[in-house]
């Protein structure tokens, strides 16, 4: 099967079953994914399929054939993708591990709603926890980011 990851062509011939967070993380080396529960409850192993928000750790290979995934690594090359700056702007990283689920979740809500209530925001980032508890600046960094252009 063949897929679109960050923009590269890539080739697999394993298990259809293997999730893609493996093949991201194991086959492909981009190790800013990460493995949280493994059930996709949690939202840390978040990355945008087609430019939809999906849990990778639940997605299996064969769901993702033929399509274009983005993983934090392609969000923005240099890593300035308006959430990302709108995020060191608020300081909302704490220990960080959650940071790139809740930021492609956050982007992926910004793309579908450019200017989101605080409802919408709740909604869209209900499935991505923080065990350090920033969503105050995790919601003040999503307005922010909404102010300065999501794709900017």
């Amino acid at each position: 099967m063949q897929l679109i990851i960050n923009g590269k062509k890539h080739t697999y011939d394993g298990d259809p079953d293997m999730p893609l967070l493996w093949y991201v993380r194991d086959l492909a080396g981009l190790t800013g994914t990460k493995f949280g529960c493994g059930a996709g409850l949690c939202g840390a192993c978040t990355v945008h399929v087609d430019g939809a928000a999906m849990r990778s750790c639940q997605l299996p290979m064969s769901a993702v054939e033929g399509q274009s995934v983005t993983t934090i690594e392609g969000l923005s090359e240099s890593g300035d993708h308006a959430v990302q700056r709108a995020w060191r702007e608020h300081a909302v990283a704490q220990c960080g591990y959650c940071q790139s689920g809740q930021i492609m979740q956050a982007a992926a809500l910004l793309a579908e709603t450019p200017k989101p209530t605080d409802a919408d925001i709740d909604a869209a980032m209900a499935g991505n926890i923080c065990r350090c508890g920033t969503y105050a600046r995790i919601r003040a960094a999503i307005k922010a980011a909404s102010t300065a252009g999501a794709d900017a």
